[in-house]
């Protein structure tokens, strides 16, 4: 046999990839139904090599890792489904403690806390927009390097609220030398209450945020202020247009920069749904993680009778279909979707509350391969964030291992067999 005969054997018996030296936090996850960060079936049985806590490669099974010496332990997912952990592209990592809030709570234990909640229901990413400060920007520095046994969050800092343009500019210059990874704003008056932000102001923080290399998400509720703000440039919607159905103005207007729209359906629901005792109270995917102080402190009647009897309650109630309506009038007219929640505030419960967001965007007629890309690709994308929410090369092994098939009915998402954060497997 020749030398290049002998060399052309040699090529054909190896592997189809070859496994790198074994590191911490490298594991080959096999035989797993896989579901990418478009929310599409990658394989019905395939594997995922993961190697020192980022993605070595995908595929179908018996073609991505060779299981021979060096190569790190399997683990075997026959039955189960793997997809990218879940992204939750508005919530808040704050000061809140139970049913309380107040800045003594804004501490690195407390925030470690809600991140391990959120990681504990498969929500491995979360955008905190708004009150977030040092204690936060150093846990989001250091899940750069290192195993993580929490959630990643990534910050807003202050939410800007200058009265005039040049004062925007000086507080965004300010929010910007902390390095968020986006800058927040607030476009409302809280149903007629308090002063809104005038449009010249919000113009001034687009502009300065966008010379920083920064991203503008805007609070909104009104459809005016939506299209207003999506004219000055703003990056992202980060609530639902409630007051009125959206039109066809709103849609050019999204789809022009393909600017996403965040629908936070349940942070409607957490004002009104404490009126009674909320079903999920007797729900053991929530009880399984639940305070029961905090139950018997929404339990109380006066808690109950404020709710009634709360005018904003009963109109963000009254307004949530209009809400539902116009996230599936978005859906159909092509508009990204990005999940989020707006949990963080007290009475909104950090991961349980994303399942019931999941629900509640299929109900209003999403299908579950929409839901699932808007809550692992899409929101990682809209918000700008690189190696989070898809299952490709390089990526984190951020991922979430359910029993059953999320494409079949995103209730399955609950049946949660584990949660692997930069290739290490969370304690349940």
């Amino acid at each position: 046999m020749t030398r290049l005969a002998a060399a052309i054997v040699l090529l054909a018996a190896l592997p189809l990839a070859a496994a790198p030296p074994q590191t911490p936090n490298s594991v080959v996850l096999r035989n797993a139904r896989i579901i990418g960060g478009d929310g599409r079936l990658v394989t019905s049985r395939g594997t995922i090599l993961v190697f020192d806590g980022k993605i070595a490669a995908v595929g179908d099974e018996g073609s991505v890792a060779p299981f021979g010496p060096g190569t790190p332990a399997a683990v075997d997912l026959t039955g189960k489904t793997v997809l990218p952990g879940l992204v939750n592209a508005h919530g808040h990592v704050a000061d809140t403690m139970g049913v309380r809030s107040g800045a003594q709570f804004y501490t690195e234990a407390n925030l470690v806390s809600q991140l391990r909640m959120y990681a504990s229901y498969g929500i491995t990413s979360v955008a905190s927009l708004g009150g977030d400060g040092p204690a936060g920007f150093a846990l989001r520095d250091a899940q750069a390097t290192g195993p993580l046994d929490r959630a990643r969050v990534f910050l807003a800092g202050t939410v800007i609220a200058a009265p005039t343009p040049p004062e925007a500019v000086k507080e965004v210059d300010r929010v910007a030398a902390m390095k968020p990874d986006l800058i927040k704003i607030r476009v409302d008056d809280n149903l007629g209450t308090t002063a809104k932000m005038s449009m010249d102001v919000a113009r001034a923080v687009i502009d300065q945020a966008h010379k920083h290399g920064l991203k503008v998400a805007a609070h909104i509720y009104y459809l005016d202020d939506a299209k207003a703000l999506l004219r000055a440039g703003v990056d992202f919607i980060a609530h639902s247009v409630r007051d009125k159905p959206v039109d066809d103005e709103l849609i050019g207007l999204l789809k022009q920069r393909n600017i996403c729209y965040c629908p936070t359906l349940m942070r409607e629901v957490s004002t009104f749904v404490y009126e009674t005792e909320p079903d999920f109270f007797k729900d053991p995917f929530f009880l399984r993680s639940a305070d029961p102080a905090v139950l018997e402190a929404l339990r109380d009647p006066k808690v109950q009778a404020e709710a009634r009897g709360s005018k904003s309650a009963q109109t963000y109630k009254a307004q949530l279909p209009i809400a539902s309506a116009n996230l599936k009038r978005l859906v159909d007219a092509g508009v990204s979707i990005a999940m989020g929640t707006d949990t963080g505030p007290p009475r909104r419960f950090q991961g349980y509350f994303e399942h019931l967001e999941l629900a509640m965007m299929a109900k209003a007629g999403m299908s579950p391969a929409a839901v699932l890309a808007s809550a692992t690709g899409t929101a990682a994308r809209c918000l700008g964030l690189k190696n989070i929410g898809v299952l490709e090369k390089g990526a984190f092994a951020d991922l979430l291992v359910v029993n059953g098939d999320p494409l079949a009915g995103v209730a399955n998402l609950r049946a949660i067999d584990s949660v692997w954060i930069g290739g290490r497997r969370m304690a349940k």
